[in-house]
C-alpha cells in the first residue's frame, strides 16, 4: 500500500520529536511522516554562515534521506519561514505547502506594523539571555494572552541552545530574500493556520501578504489559540482534517 511523504519542521524552541507526535497520530495510518529537526540545532552552536539556506538544504537532505521525491510540506515558526524559502527555492518537490505562523515570509512589502515588530525584536536580540526567551514570546502574542508557565522541575539539555537559535534566525531574516516571483508561480496548494490569540499585527497581516502571492491560499482561524500553543499540538484533530482535505486535491 502507497503510502503519502509528510516532512514536518518544527519552530525554534520545542524539538521536532516533541512537537509533532499529536499531529502524526491525528493523521493516522496512509501517510509516512518525517518529523525534521532544524539544522540551527545541528551542534551545540548554530552553524558558521547560518541562513535560511541551511535550512532549505536540511529539508532537501532529509527528502533524500528518506526517499521522498515529493512531499507534502509542514512548517511551523522558524519551521515555517525554512518551509517558505524552500518553496521558493525547490517548488517541483512539494505537493503541497502548510504554514503554521511562519516565523518570517520575506522582507518586502511590510506595513508599519510589522516594521514595528522587527524593530522590536532587533531590541531583545540584544538582551542578556535570560531575558531574550520571555521578551521574545510576548511579542508574539495579543496584549491579553497569557503565556504558559515554564514546565516545573529542572530545564531539559536542549533548552540550552535555544536563546542562541532564536538569535541565528533573528540575525538571518534581514539578510534573506525571498523570491516571490517563484511563489507566485507555485500551483500548489497552500494552507495558513494562524491563531486567534497571537499578535494581530504580525501573523494576520502576514497571512495578507502571502494571498496576494500565492494562487491557491487558504487561511484558517484557530480562534482560542497563540503562537505557543498552536494547533499542531492543541487541535491536531482538527488541523489534520484540514490538512487532508487539502491533500486530497493534489
Amino acid at each position: 500500500m502507497a503510502v503519502t511523504p509528510v516532512i514536518l519542521v518544527p519552530g525554534v524552541v520545542l524539538p521536532a520529536a516533541l512537537a509533532y507526535p499529536g499531529l502524526v497520530a491525528a493523521l493516522g495510518a496512509g501517510y509516512e511522516c518525517v518529523p525534521k529537526e532544524l539544522e540551527v540545532y545541528a551542534g551545540p552552536e548554530p552553524p558558521s554562515g547560518f541562513g535560511l539556506d541551511t535550512e532549505v538544504e536540511g529539508i532537501a537532505r532529509a527528502a533524500q534521506q528518506s526517499g521522498f521525491e515529493r512531499f507534502h510540506l509542514i512548517g511551523y515558526s522558524g519551521g515555517g519561514a525554512s518551509s517558505l524559502a524552500f518553496a521558493a527555492t525547490y517548488p517541483k518537490r512539494l505537493l503541497s505547502l502548510a504554514l503554521l505562523e511562519p516565523a518570517w515570509a520575506g522582507n518586502d512589502g511590510l506595513g508599519p506594523e510589522e516594521q514595528a515588530l522587527w524593530t522590536e525584536f532587533d531590541r531583545i536580540r540584544g538582551l542578556p539571555p535570560d531575558q531574550r526567551m520571555p521578551a521574545f514570546m510576548h511579542a508574539q502574542v495579543a496584549d491579553d494572552t497569557p503565556l504558559p508557565a515554564p514546565p516545573a522541575g529542572p530545564q531539559p539539555p536542549w533548552m540550552a541552545s535555544r536563546p542562541a537559535g532564536v538569535v541565528a534566525f533573528l540575525e538571518a531574516f534581514p539578510n534573506c530574500q525571498l523570491d516571490l516571483d517563484a511563489l507566485r508561480g507555485f500551483d500548489r496548494p497552500v494552507y495558513y493556520a494562524v491563531g486567534g490569540r497571537s499578535n494581530p499585527d504580525y501573523f494576520a497581516r502576514q497571512a495578507d501578504r502571502l494571498s496576494t502571492v500565492f494562487a491557491d491560499f487558504t487561511v484558517e482561524v484557530y480562534d482560542e489559540r497563540h503562537h505557543f500553543d498552536p494547533p499542531h499540538r492543541a487541535e491536531p484533530d482538527r488541523l489534520a482534517a484540514a490538512l487532508t482535505r487539502m491533500w486530497a486535491r493534489t
